[in-house]
């Protein structure tokens, strides 16, 4: 993702990293030049005067416009949720860990704060095998960066690696419990925040597993290029030569209308425009470990993400 200050407008106009337009050159390309070939030929097919004007065009423009917002909202309502969720992430494992060093009884605080460093830990690894098993990526350099090698040697054959790592912290307040330091009533309470993580991590799960149906994306795809193939047809009479210069105007706009809710549809990749977790992911391992006292890791704030 990229993560950057609001550019002067006159530099916005130029800006080429996270426009999409790299994605969409090839068919705007593709269809202005069309468009040129239909203007010189005046709107003639193999010698057939193609009798269009503009008045359809406006009326499917207008619908074609609802519907390519119908499925922008869709899709940004899919990355505002997963952005809300890895919020969550964020907020719970402070509450635990906080919790954890402040709720369990110890012989002294360096006893408490050793005990209280093993969720903390599996909380960290949990953020960072949740990103990697939403990206499809190895997650292994990680959990052994993180972990104990008798927690990761449990890991190694889960096919979950988060879910197994919040019952491991689960596991964690058991025994605090069962050994006296943690008073009943205070461990369910501590509980809430685990049952918080578990329901987030389902939802970046049924994100992941669950895009915009398929038909509806073809139906949207095959109207517009159908769309803008046509419109030189309906323009030329009108405007004559001025025809190529609309047409890659309305068609860089659906174009990119529909690249980007492609983009945004799946928003744990690492396109320009999909969530920074690995920037996220950092910055709850940063306030963890500053909770716990240790040694600060290099945060991915927005400087490491700023591209031109």
């Amino acid at each position: 993702m990229i993560v950057r200050p609001r550019p002067h407008w006159l530099r916005m106009l130029f800006v080429w990293r996270g426009s999409v337009l790299p994605d969409i050159a090839p068919q705007l390309l593709w269809t202005t030049a069309f468009a040129v070939l239909v203007t010189v030929l005046h709107g003639q097919l193999f010698h057939w005067k193609v009798p269009l004007n503009f008045v359809p065009f406006s009326l499917i423009g207008l619908t074609l416009a609802i519907f390519l917002g119908f499925r922008n909202s869709t899709s940004y309502s899919r990355y505002w949720e997963a952005r809300t969720l890895w919020g969550a992430l964020l907020n719970e494992t402070r509450s635990f860990v906080r919790q954890a060093l402040t709720l369990t009884d110890a012989p002294d605080d360096t006893a408490q704060a050793a005990a209280a460093a093993v969720p903390a830990a599996r909380l960290i690894a949990f953020v960072h095998a949740l990103r990697h098993q939403l990206r499809g990526s190895d997650p292994t350099a990680d959990l052994a960066r993180l972990l104990p090698p008798q927690d990761c040697a449990r890991l190694q054959a889960a096919r979950f690696k988060p879910a197994v790592l919040l019952l491991m912290v689960g596991e964690w307040l058991r025994d605090r419990r069962r050994q006296g330091q943690l008073d009943p009533m205070l461990a369910q309470a501590m509980e809430v925040p685990l049952g918080r993580l578990t329901e987030a991590l389902g939802g970046c799960e049924r994100i992941a597993s669950t895009p915009i149906p398929f038909t509806y994306s073809v139906i949207i795809h095959r109207t517009i290029y159908l769309y803008c193939v046509l419109l030189p047809f309906g323009l030329v009479d009108a405007i004559g030569a001025m025809t190529p210069v609309v047409v890659a105007f309305i068609a860089y706009t659906f174009f990119a209308l529909e690249a980007l809710g492609a983009e945004i549809e799946e928003p744990f990749g690492t396109a320009p425009n999909d969530l920074a977790l690995d920037a996220m992911s950092r910055t709850i391992e940063a306030t963890l470990r500053e909770m716990m006292g240790e040694p600060q890791v290099q945060d991915a704030g927005p400087a490491e993400y700023m591209q031109t």
